[in-house]
């Protein structure tokens, strides 16, 4: 969608946000919103609100703030709210349970379909009313899945992924510690736990409050 090349990426990384907090506002029977509310609830700066919206010719009124109905609308169009996205889990271990537990139930429009392992355990089981296939019938089954969770050990990882691309997967999210390797078609977000817990101790010690005294 053209629109959609306009928007920066760090704006669009930031529209989830809005679209939650703006459609509980929806949901409570609010009409307008000020870019201080939403600067609150999304500890995003008013500044960088009124930028964000004005790409998409959303300009506030003094004194009114932004139409809810409004936003919600275009949020919807613009996310794909409309559209349900299937994802697939690969890899049912500790951390693959909690996501079909789980199953991303605040976000209407992402479902994980079904999910793949290696272990007679779970192969043919469900989990959170997700059924587990075995890794060797992948191509098989994924065929309206749009995306992928990465939940595999990382020397897996790559090989797994591979196939994925082959059976027309065009966005993965990897929380393997593997880099994978992928054409420019699709999309890979890296997330690394451990990575990320060290980066969070070192910005406690480092960038608190008595240490920038």
């Amino acid at each position: 969608m053209s629109e959609h090349t306009k928007i920066p990426q760090a704006t669009a990384k930031r529209l989830p946000l809005y679209y939650r907090f703006l459609n509980n506002l929806y949901l409570q029977g609010k009409s307008r919103v000020s870019s201080k509310e939403l600067s609150e609830a999304v500890k995003v700066d008013s500044a960088t609100i009124r930028r964000d919206f004005s790409y998409f010719g959303a300009l506030g009124k003094k004194g009114y703030g932004y139409n809810v109905e409004y936003l919600l609308g275009f949020f919807r169009k613009t996310l794909d709210q409309d559209e349900i996205t299937n994802v697939a889990l690969i890899g049912v271990g500790n951390l693959g349970t909690a996501f079909l537990n789980y199953n991303f139930t605040k976000n209407n429009n992402t479902k994980i379909e079904m999910a793949f392992d290696t272990s007679p355990d779970k192969v043919n089981q469900e989990i959170g009313g997700v059924p587990i296939y075995h890794i060797d019938d992948l191509e098989k089954y994924l065929g309206n899945v749009q995306a992928a969770i990465l939940t595999v050990p990382g020397l897996e990882a790559q090989s797994i992924t591979e196939r994925l691309i082959e059976a027309g997967i065009s966005g993965i999210l990897n929380f393997t510690p593997a880099r994978i390797t992928v054409p420019d078609k699709v999309r890979v977000h890296h997330i690394d736990l451990a990575v990320e817990l060290q980066s969070l101790i070192y910005f406690m010690k480092h960038y608190s409050p008595e240490a920038e005294e």
